[in-house]
């Protein structure tokens, strides 16, 4: 076969194909081309080129179609995990939104428990004044009887020690003392 292919070059060389010959001559070029295209195409075939070529891309198109494939799932799954990233974020976003309304209820109910205890304790403290108020008022009403009742005894003591002798200025003073102490109690 390799000497069929010298052979062919040597016949196919364009120093014989020059020139005007009649159209089945080795010295026209378009038959030289052809022989030479038909021996090399019968090579390839003679060594089974085209079935390893057509192996070749059929196990390339294979390759290229597993590729295609393990891509298309990889896409799967990232959409899946992006929807499920979407799903978890819209869950987070719905906690955070019912956390803060807890807060909020809560810092009412804070606010609200506050301001009762704080009118409580303001209501504690009237109550309280009040109370202060009325017995320092009762300690400064008994102070001024006592005053009073102290002033007008002595002044009824000289008021009668003027106007009487002894024996009825003792009788009066014992009967004062003794109303006196009646009323006081």
């Amino acid at each position: 076969m390799l000497r069929l292919s010298v052979i062919a070059l040597f016949l196919a060389s364009p120093a014989l194909a020059a020139g005007d010959y009649p159209f089945f001559s080795f010295r026209n070029t378009d038959i030289v081309v052809l022989l030479a295209f038909l021996i090399f195409a019968g090579i390839l075939i003679y060594f089974k080129v085209p079935p390893k070529i057509m192996g070749f891309l059929d196990s390339r198109a294979e390759g290229i179609q597993s590729e295609l494939d393990e891509a298309r799932k990889l896409r799967e799954e990232a959409l899946e995990l992006h929807a499920s990233f979407e799903r978890k974020q819209a869950e987070v976003k719905d906690e955070a939104a019912r956390i803060v309304e807890k807060a909020k209820a809560d810092a009412q109910l804070v606010a609200e428990q506050t301001k009762a205890d704080i009118e409580a304790s303001i209501t504690r403290r009237l109550k309280a004044a009040e109370d202060q108020i009325a017995s320092a008022e009762a300690s400064a009403i008994r102070d001024v009887r006592n005053t009073a009742v102290a002033v007008a005894v002595a002044a009824a003591g000289d008021v009668l020690a003027k106007q009487m002798d002894a024996e009825r200025s003792d009788e009066l003073v014992q009967k004062a003392i003794k109303t006196a102490d009646q009323r006081l109690h």
